[in-house]
Formats: C-alpha cells, sequence, structure tokens
C-alpha cells in the first residue's frame, strides 16, 4: 500500500548499498539488529545510526544522520511514528536517496514530504522480507 510498483525492487537493488539503520543498537533482541545482519548478508554496508553511537555488527555507529561523513544511500528507520518524520525530514537534508519506514512505522505527511522531495519511499514494510521476494 505504501510502495509504488517497482520501488521496493529500485531501492533494494539500484539505489546503493550504503544504508544507514535509524534505531539500529547492539540490543540482539530487537528487529534492527536482525534486519541489519540480513542486509548485511545481502551484500549491504550497514551503517549504525542511535544515540548511544554504538558500532553493531562490525560497523561504527554514529549519534545522527547528520554526523555520518559519507554519502548514505538509503535512510531505514526504526523508530516510532510519531519520530519517523523528523528522520525523513534529516534522510533529505543529508541527501539520501531513499527513505524506508518499516513495518508498523507510518507518516502519510513524512510519506508525501519525501516523495515530493524527490527521494525514493517504502513505509511500513520490511527489507528483510522483501529481499527474499524478489529473489
Amino acid at each position: 500500500m505504501y510502495a509504488e510498483a517497482g520501488i521496493i525492487r529500485k531501492i533494494i537493488e539500484g539505489t546503493g548499498d550504503t544504508w544507514a539503520v535509524v534505531g539500529l543498537s547492539s540490543n540482539e533482541q530487537r528487529a534492527a539488529f536482525r534486519v541489519a545482519e540480513v542486509l548485511q548478508h545481502h551484500g549491504k554496508r550497514i551503517v549504525p545510526v542511535h544515540p548511544k553511537a554504538e558500532t553493531v555488527h562490525g560497523e561504527k555507529g554514529y549519534a545522527s544522520l547528520a554526523e555520518i561523513p559519507f554519502d548514505v544511500d538509503v535512510v531505514d528507520v526504526f523508530v516510532n511514528s510519531e519520530l519517523a518524520g523528523a528522520v525523513a525530514d534529516q534522510a533529505v537534508a543529508i541527501g539520501a536517496k531513499a527513505v524506508w519506514f518499516q513495518l508498523g512505522v507510518i507518516d502519510e505527511d513524512a510519506y508525501e514530504r519525501t516523495r515530493a522531495a524527490g527521494l525514493l519511499m517504502v513505509m511500513d514494510r520490511c527489507p528483510a522480507i522483501e529481499i527474499p521476494r524478489l529473489r
């Protein structure tokens, strides 16, 4: 519902391989930890973004998107819906190519703003579910 036909494939296969995972910490019980592992397994470079700025899955973490000193292709958002819009706005500000709101993360205004800014956008989906569907 929140992804036009082909957008999921375009983000996963054609947007780039550097994915900032907002909300990723070293807590192995969190979905972000497992999804980041799947992304790495499928050739994506993950960049943990969390206030603790922890190293996760061997990748240095950053406290915010603005602190990442290199280009980010996709911003994968694991924060609650009330905070997700601000993250999408930050993704636009850093020049990301796409924003991906995870399952249960829904902000229709942020979806429209992000798309209007020219970024690809998926909402209420999980790349760990979608990647196997593409194969």
